[in-house]
């Protein structure tokens, strides 16, 4: 039996995003709305990091489309964002034990 774990509830997302006026409140929902099928692929137990990393991959890939939405609304995926997307994605890694560092989990980024 996979050990099934939840994600804690009381963390904030993109926190320093969702506190930043810069990017636009719709648009850090967009981001995780591609970051929770991550989550949700963690929680259900998956441990292997080859089938983890697909997925981080499919939600990087994912993230790349949004920038040019990002540019259209004034704003950018910059440093704070790129910083905010990777503190999110170890904070998970962290919680679920997974071990893949930051480079290799956000490796099909373009920002």
């Amino acid at each position: 039996m996979k050990n099934m774990k939840k994600f804690d509830e009381n963390y904030i997302l993109l926190e320093d995003m969702v506190n930043d006026e810069y990017y636009p409140e719709f648009l850090v929902d967009k981001l995780k709305e591609l970051i929770i099928p991550v989550i949700r692929l963690l929680e259900n137990g998956e441990t292997n990091t080859d089938i983890i990393q697909s997925k981080l991959d499919e939600m990087t890939l994912a993230i790349n489309e949004l920038q040019e939405e990002f540019y259209d609304n004034d704003s950018e995926i910059e440093t704070v964002a790129r910083d905010s997307i990777a503190v999110t994605i170890g904070h998970i890694m962290e919680w679920f034990n997974i071990d893949i560092d930051m480079e290799t989990a956000l490796r099909e980024r373009d920002w």
